[in-house]
């Protein structure tokens, strides 16, 4: 089970409270990770992902076992913490200013 934290706005617009655990078929990587948590939460399509291109989308980031995550490929296997549940993938709001 791969367990994922989300920032509250997400987590209200998924009707979920608390962490989200999945199951993910094949390597974890961070794709295969948002492809399970969109199939299973649909209303999150497009938030953290653009519809079209895939990218992360700006002031998202993803960040597990204390790394920031969000600049690496979407195919890269995610640390074996996180594949077997001992450490959360944690989807993080940026927050911008000047």
């Amino acid at each position: 089970m791969i367990r994922i934290i989300l920032p509250a706005h997400l987590r209200i617009l998924a009707r979920v409270e608390g962490e989200v655990t999945l199951e993910v078929a094949g390597p974890v990587t961070q794709r295969s990770v948002l492809d399970a948590l969109e199939a299973r939460y649909p209303t999150l399509r497009g938030t953290l992902r653009d519809h079209v291109t895939q990218k992360r989308r700006p002031f998202v980031r993803f960040f597990a076992c204390e790394e920031d995550l969000s600049h690496e490929s979407p195919d890269a296997e995610l640390p074996d913490a996180v594949a077997n549940g001992r450490e959360p993938f944690l989807v993080v709001g940026a927050i911008a200013g000047g």
